[in-house]
């Protein structure tokens, strides 16, 4: 296996030359960069990164722990950290929580065996002592969508309240009245907020938010359908179901179809977190927007700055509302947000 001293001797440079090209750093002709480069196709020749890792004390790489990888909602958001990481010379390793604690706890401990320069956390819930113990020993982290309440790390979150103000309002202006929600976890920053937003909301319209209208769902799509067919039990349904996340939604759509029942003319059904698919159902599901590219490339911006030693801040971003044809709007709407 080719040393990086035969790369040096190739290229008639010295050995922190090659070193100084093979980082990326600035301080190297073009024509010894190109000789450097030449010679390591010669020899096929990789770094190290274990040894390198020793002598620099960084591995160059980022731990992600996401709340859910089947939830398309945080594919998209891995793959946009993924992406951004990539682009500033970072690579990741991405850890499954399933929306388990104990099993975000394992994963957090194997990323810092790993010796990571820092993490990206989307927690399950803030029950579990390991992720804050880990930020309060001065590893890098930044929490992503989620948070976990009294820990002093940068968030970075999509602000939803508004777009959840909008949509009750626009379930109202159509003539909606009887609206329920499937909130998500009580014991996570997301699951409270959006449960609270919409109850706000129903509020400045002179409505209320009855226990029997509030399904207890867990981000999971089971959640979503046994919730809903509590709802289409009660004496009198809701006329819209609000998912608070979209694997719920897609739970509570089975279970209305189940029932052999038509989504909007039987009942309304909107959704947080638009993916895709819902463009595709029939009809075309309304649902609330996160601007998922933007949180991941901000997320790793922030963390590695961090890193880097600085001191960025918690970045908040909007979310928005996308009408389709779900709650009862004509199948010709052309807006798409409000």
């Amino acid at each position: 296996m080719a040393s990086i001293k035969d790369v040096a001797a190739e290229a008639g440079v010295s050995v922190a030359t090659v070193s100084r090209v093979l980082n990326s750093h600035p301080s190297v002709s073009a024509d010894a960069r190109a000789r450097v480069l030449a010679a390591v196709d010669v020899f096929g020749y990789r770094p190290n990164a274990v040894a390198r890792s020793l002598r620099t004390d960084q591995t160059r790489t980022l731990g992600l722990v996401i709340s859910d990888v089947l939830n398309p909602y945080f594919t998209e958001l891995a793959r946009f950290v993924e992406e951004e990481a990539r682009a500033l010379g970072y690579s990741v390793i991405i850890g499954n929580a399933d929306e388990q604690p104990d099993l975000q706890e394992h994963h957090v401990r194997t990323l810092l065996d790993r010796r990571i320069d820092g993490l990206l956390v989307s927690p399950a819930d803030g029950s579990s002592p390991l992720t804050p113990g880990a930020a309060g020993s001065g590893t890098p982290m930044v929490f992503v969508d989620r948070w976990i309440q009294g820990v002093d790390v940068p968030v970075v979150r999509a602000d939803g309240r508004n777009a959840i103000r909008d949509l009750v309002a626009h379930l109202h202006r159509l003539g909606h009245r009887r609206l329920a929600i499937i909130a998500g976890p009580a014991a996570t920053t997301t699951g409270n907020e959006r449960v609270e937003a919409f109850r706000e909301a129903l509020r400045e319209h002179g409505l209320a938010l009855p226990d029997a209208y509030i399904g207890q769902g867990d981000f999971q799509a089971d959640s979503g359908r046994r919730a809903t067919e509590r709802f289409l039990a009660l004496p009198e349904p809701p006329e819209v179901v609000f998912a608070a996340d979209n694997l719920m939604a897609l739970g509570a759509l089975d279970a209305i179809r189940a029932r052999g029942l038509r989504v909007p003319q039987d009942i309304g059904l909107a959704a947080f977190d638009d993916i895709p698919w819902f463009l595709h159902t029939d009809p075309p599901i309304t649902a609330i927007a996160q601007p998922t590219g933007e949180l991941g490339r901000a997320a790793v911006r922030a963390l590695v700055g961090l890193i880097e030693g600085r001191s960025p801040q918690s970045v908040t971003l909007p979310a928005r509302l996308v009408v389709r044809s779900s709650c009862g709007e004509r199948a010709s709407n052309p807006r798409s947000n409000l």
